[in-house]
This record gives structure tokens, sequence and C-alpha cells, in this order.
């Protein structure tokens, strides 16, 4: 059994990449814990679209299950290494692998936050999704960070791609 072929790619290509994300995140929480003051207005860095705001959550989105950062903590590292387990035992096609290794990073790299600190630090707000949601519901979009970019694209694309047509089924392709 081949472990890579055409459509995949080699069996570390997810831990690099997740690494790579998980990397990236807490640099940028880092550089907002020393550069963004906690309770300060934000700051612009796309108007409208995108504003720098530092604030910790110690649950899930929307404040979701308050105080349970460890438990949750827990759970993310969880997922985000059985993903990584799943996907050395089982390689995927180069699409799910990109996906997958998102959604793992998103996780463990909240899961540090929660573990080593008891909080997660956001500093990405989006004034126009805001706006969206005061709309709809009347509260304020949550401000995130890059792990939670990670798990929510990954999640989106996969759903996206779970929609799609099969290229395998269709029938140009079909055997007699």
């Amino acid at each position: 059994m081949s472990r890579t072929g055409p459509s995949r790619f080699p069996v570390w290509f997810p831990i690099v990449l997740a690494g790579l994300l998980i990397v990236a995140d807490q640099a940028l929480k880092a550089w907002a814990l020393a550069n963004l003051k906690f309770g300060e207005s934000p700051i612009p860095v796309i108007p409208g679209l995108l504003d720098w705001v530092l604030t910790f959550n110690t649950g899930a989105a929307w404040s979701m299950f308050s105080g349970s950062a460890k438990i949750l903590a827990v759970g993310r590292l969880l997922v985000g290494l059985g993903i990584l387990v799943y996907l050395y035992v089982r390689p995927q096609p180069r699409f799910l692998t990109v996906v997958l290794s998102m959604i793992s990073a998103g996780a463990i790299g909240n899961a540090i936050d929660g573990i080593l600190k008891g909080q997660v630090t956001d500093m990405i707000h989006a004034p126009f999704l805001s706006a969206i949601t005061r709309l709809i519901n009347g509260s304020s979009f949550p401000i995130f960070n890059l792990a939670d970019s990670c798990v929510v694209i990954g999640t989106i694309l996969l759903l996206v791609a779970s929609l799609l047509p099969d290229k395998k089924s269709s029938p140009a392709t079909r055997q007699p």
C-alpha cells in the first residue's frame, strides 16, 4: 500500500502544515499580548473590515461554556491530535489533507492557550461581520484569532466540498 500517490501529499505534510499554522497562531497571540491593551478601543487595520482588539475567552465561540477553558482545551487537543493521527494512518487526497490539517491546527492552537493560560487570546475583530450579526440577532460577532479562522475556514471548505459531486461517480469516469 502506497502512502502517497499522485493526488496525495507525503505522510509528513499534515504535521508540517499544522505545525506552521500553530506557530503563526501563537506568534500572533504573543504579538497581541505585547502590543494591544485589554479594554482599549479597536485599532483599525482595514477600516470597516478588520480591527485589532485584545480580549480573552474562557469558553468557546460567543462565550459559550464560559469558565470551561481547561476542559475545552483537553477536548480541542484530543480532536486536533486525533485528526493528525487519522491523516497519518489513512492518507487523504490533497484538498482533504489541507482542510483537515487546518482544523487540527486551529484546535491545537486554542488548546495551547487553554492549557497554559486558562483562556484563549483573541484579537481579530471584523466590524462588517458584527454589522450582519447585529441585524440578525442583535449581538456582535465574536472577536477571534488565527486558530479560530483555521477551524472555521477549514470546516466551511469541508462542507462545500461535501456538497460538490464526487468526481469518481460522474458518468464520464464510470467503467462499462
